[in-house]
């Protein structure tokens, strides 16, 4: 997709600070840099987010996250890591091309900042949910 900007990364058309790179993956330095060594890791292969992602894909990309996380964490002397994938625009994905975040954390100000309000229902509303979104295995 020539109008897609991760694309055109693959191709070799943008530069980028690449980190990893084998024949289906990619990983670079995020432009942003939210926290020290913010890496992205995408498919080489166009999928708009996971949720067109294929299984085989799907498998390929996630087996790269630890090896790779790893070495971030460990050249960087980060504490921690934050995996993030934003799907769909609601949830605040702004490039149309399959990426997953890797934040190395060192402490609690390195400017990030991730919270989740609780709601804590009551456990036999937790049932009924679990009632609705429980599928079969595949």
């Amino acid at each position: 997709m020539s109008d897609c900007i991760f694309c055109r990364i693959v191709a070799g058309d943008v530069p980028s600070s690449t980190v990893y790179e084998d024949e289906h993956v990619l990983a670079f330095l995020d432009i942003t840099q939210v926290t020290k060594g913010h890496t992205l890791i995408i498919p080489k292969e166009h999928f708009r987010n996971l949720l067109e992602m294929d299984e085989e894909t799907s498998a390929t990309l996630f087996a790269k996250i630890p090896i790779i996380a790893q070495h971030l964490k460990e050249k960087l002397g980060a504490s921690g890591i934050n995996l993030l994938s934003n799907m769909e625009e609601s949830a605040g994905q702004t490039v149309f091309h399959t990426h997953i975040h890797l934040l190395p954390r060192f402490d609690n100000h390195d400017g990030l900042h991730i919270t989740f309000d609780t709601n804590e229902p009551d456990f036999p509303i937790l049932a009924q949910l679990a009632d609705r979104l429980r599928m079969e295995a595949k």
